[in-house]
């Protein structure tokens, strides 16, 4: 998922005056927690660190690092690697790793990741551990789990889900969508031969979905996903939808009962006023509330991407809804 700057301050402006929905969803919507520091950030996956403070893993550099005390202002951390392990170059010639996940179990941070090519299936999530969760600590364990050219599925954008006792990895990108594979608590591996479980996709090609992640409330499981495309400054058309289930491995639903298998899905965030593109999100827990952590381009700053932060609220009806 590389990040590209598309258009000039000028253009973004015009971009935003063009849009038929901004005033809208600018209505609809809440502007993103204000932050403060290093903002520019891509697919973060955000954890509250044992420690104290924060961390958050990205897109770009050899999964770039940020730290926070408090949240709200962030300083750039460098990588969590200090060079791309070397099996890393078989799926990318740049050893370009993408749309980290963190978690904690077991005593131990847990950092997922992807390494592919733009455009191709041929492609594999890794996983690395750490004591601290923070950058320049991680070894690096290899392959999760890949895809080949021959599958219907794209191994990459990794989820960390515990359900029932066991652990789960969601993942998918485009082709059919969100997948989900049952992993092996001690490894963090895929278990041997693990049924590959369909959890949504689109009616028609390309088929764009991708960056699951799941987690629990209540009764229920709940998938966001990110649905249509990224990565081309304003003019990406990043949304965020969310369907559940009171199975991990689905079906999901949204709202009005329609599987997002057939492409359903209740919107939950999409573009509005200077926030283009929202999606690349990941859900963590801080303090007793979910929050939904994202990237957005900022059509008032050339198109960059930057760290959205929302709380989530959830309805007397278990919906999830941004704050």
């Amino acid at each position: 998922m590389t990040v590209r700057r598309t258009l000039t301050a000028v253009a973004a402006a015009t971009v935003l005056a063009l849009l038929p929905h901004t005033a809208q969803a600018a209505e609809s919507y809440p502007a993103p927690r204000p932050i403060t520091g290093q903002q520019i950030i891509h697919d973060p996956t955000v954890i509250r660190l044992k420690s104290g403070g924060y961390a958050a893993y990205s897109t770009g550099g050899v999964i770039g690092a940020r730290l926070s005390k408090d949240g709200k202002h962030w300083d750039d951390a460098g990588n969590a690697f200090a060079e791309p392990p070397t099996w890393w170059y078989e799926y990318n010639d740049t050893g370009d790793p993408w749309a980290p996940d963190l978690s904690y179990r077991d005593g131990r941070y847990w950092l997922y990741y992807a390494v592919s090519s733009w455009g191709t299936n041929h492609s594999a999530i890794g996983v690395a551990t750490s004591a601290t969760g923070l950058p320049g600590t991680w070894t690096d364990h290899g392959k999760v789990f890949s895809s080949q050219t021959t599958d219907h599925w794209n191994a990459i954008d990794p989820a960390i889900v515990k359900a029932d006792g066991k652990l789960w990895m969601s993942f998918g990108s485009y082709w059919t969508g969100i997948r989900m594979v049952e992993l092996d608590p001690a490894t963090g591996k895929a278990v041997p031969g693990a049924t590959v479980h369909h959890l949504a996709t689109r009616p028609d090609a390309p088929y764009a979905v991708e960056g699951p992640a799941i987690v629990k409330h209540g009764r229920h499981y709940y998938l966001f996903a990110s649905y249509d495309a990224c990565c081309s400054g304003v003019n990406s058309t990043y949304k965020i939808r969310v369907g559940r289930s009171a199975s991990v491995t689905g079906p999901y639903v949204d709202s009005t009962g329609k599987p997002m298998l057939e492409g359903g899905g209740d919107l939950l965030l999409e573009g509005h006023g200077r926030f283009i593109g929202t999606g690349g999100q990941s859900v963590f827990r801080d303090r007793g509330e979910d929050w939904l952590a994202y990237h957005y381009y900022d059509a008032a700053d050339d198109g960059t991407p930057k760290l959205g932060l929302n709380r989530l609220s959830w309805t007397a009806d278990g919906r999830p809804s941004v704050r």
